[in-house]
């Protein structure tokens, strides 16, 4: 699945974080973050408040595709707390890396189940010790859980989600190498211009269509050219 961070294409996004703050003061928790999933789009959406270098190397990284407190909770109705996730190794990839940038792996996901297949999860955390861990999630998260649904509802009648879901997220490549054969290179071109294979190129385009959803090349590239995603020549 893709990942969308809302953040960076939310012209709404300060009052997004905000609220991940506001949530932090009031529950006493260290940091607070919302996922979502549309299974239509095949995509992963959220808001984080996270510091940057942290969600810089988890996109960078790939982990929403092996992160278990997403995984675990996307399948689950109940609150999931993360001493319940398994210790297998794709737990400790995430959460090695995690504690290198301060944090920690004491935390819960609350999954939200939408009304037409669509998915999200309120995830906080907190450093503390086992006793004070437990003592203050059965004191918040009957809240909590109203919470995790009033921001699920509201980034799902946003005009934030309609625009990350109309824009598809192409990567660098794809633009680049729609934008050279909306210029009328072939394919062939297209491999001697960015010294890569004809056999890449195609692995590309192939990609950017599914994106697109597009039938045809050609049409993906009008379709890239109508959303503004790359420019005619």
């Amino acid at each position: 699945m893709e990942l969308i961070d809302l953040g960076s294409v939310a012209k709404r996004e300060d009052s997004f974080i905000t609220f991940l703050d506001q949530v932090c003061d009031r529950f006493e928790l260290d940091h607070a973050a919302y996922a979502g999933s549309n299974p239509v789009a095949g995509t992963i959406h959220g808001y984080v408040n996270y510091p940057e270098p942290w969600k810089a190397h988890y996109v960078k990284s790939g982990f929403h595709r092996i992160d278990p407190t997403l995984h675990k909770a996307s399948r689950s109705i109940a609150p999931v707390d993360w001493r319940r996730l398994e210790r297998d190794s794709q737990f400790h990839q995430v959460f090695r890396d995690a504690s290198d940038f301060g944090i920690t792996d004491r935390g819960l996901t609350i999954p939200v189940r939408g009304p037409y297949g669509d998915t999200g999860m309120l995830s906080v955390t907190r450093n503390c010790s086992v006793a004070e861990w437990d003592k203050l999630v059965a004191h918040i998260i009957p809240e909590l859980q109203s919470v995790a649904v009033h921001v699920h509802d509201t980034v799902m009648r946003s005009d934030v989600l309609s625009r990350a879901l109309r824009y598809p997220a192409l990567s660098t490549r794809e633009r680049e190498i729609l934008q050279w054969v909306a210029a009328g290179k072939s394919q062939q071109d297209v491999g001697d211009i960015l010294g890569i294979s004809h056999r890449t190129v195609e692995v590309h385009l192939r990609s950017g269509r599914e994106k697109l959803y597009a039938l045809t090349t050609p049409q993906a590239v009008g379709r890239a050219i109508a959303l503004g995603l790359i420019y005619p020549l």
